[in-house]
């Protein structure tokens, strides 16, 4: 192969890998209602040491994901209420080198959601702070309309009414994580016991 080719090897190598790495699609996609093949309860996984040292032990009845993206430390389904279209998705982020401070995030994840005339929701969006291990941890409650992203490289959305998103920064020695629950209000809801106490796991 001569220095060219080699080149043009090299070249395609680093565009594809870019790309896979900023592709994140999942939270904006329906999941399926009954577990699909090759998919086992999070409880199978035990506590989910992760790159960054944080550890966390997600509920037995969530059901574990291979993350969709480079993006994803982890993915867990939790499955729908009764009479809700989808799934809720609950997706664990950590970002070397950072990911943002927490009000940034905060401020990006209710900028996802409007009230349903349309207008803003930061208003009205709850914040609320815990501990756990001695790590900080700041949640932010929304709900509204979502404007989940779709398509290639998330350059289309799509608007899933009466969603709600609890989304949490933990501030670990290794960084700021991310712990995104989004889905249909009723299915949040039933879930929002676990997910605080998934958070009270972190470490």
């Amino acid at each position: 192969m001569n220095r060219t080719d080699w080149k043009y090897l090299a070249l395609t190598f680093i565009i594809s890998g870019f790309v896979a790495g900023c592709t994140d699609k999942g939270s904006d996609a329906p999941t399926p209602a009954a577990p699909a093949a090759g998919m086992k309860p999070a409880a199978a996984h035990s506590a989910a040491p992760a790159s960054g040292g944080l550890k966390y032990t997600a509920p037995s009845d969530w059901v574990s994901e291979q993350p969709t993206s480079s993006m994803r430390q982890a993915q867990y389904r939790l499955p729908r209420a009764e009479g809700d279209p989808e799934d809720a998705e609950l997706v664990v982020f950590y970002f070397q080198g950072g990911g943002g401070g927490v009000q940034m995030n905060i401020d990006r994840w209710t900028g996802q959601f409007t009230k349903a005339d349309g207008s803003p929701v930061s208003g009205v969006a709850k914040t609320s702070k815990k501990e756990s291990h001695k790590i900080p941890i700041t949640i932010v409650d929304v709900s509204g309309t979502y404007m989940a992203g779709m398509g290639p490289m998330l350059a289309e959305t799509k608007a899933k009414p009466n969603f709600r998103m609890l989304a949490a920064v933990a501030e670990a020695p290794s960084g700021p994580w991310f712990f995104k629950l989004t889905g249909p209000a009723k299915t949040v809801g039933k879930w929002e016991s676990g997910y605080q106490s998934f958070l009270d796991t972190i470490q």
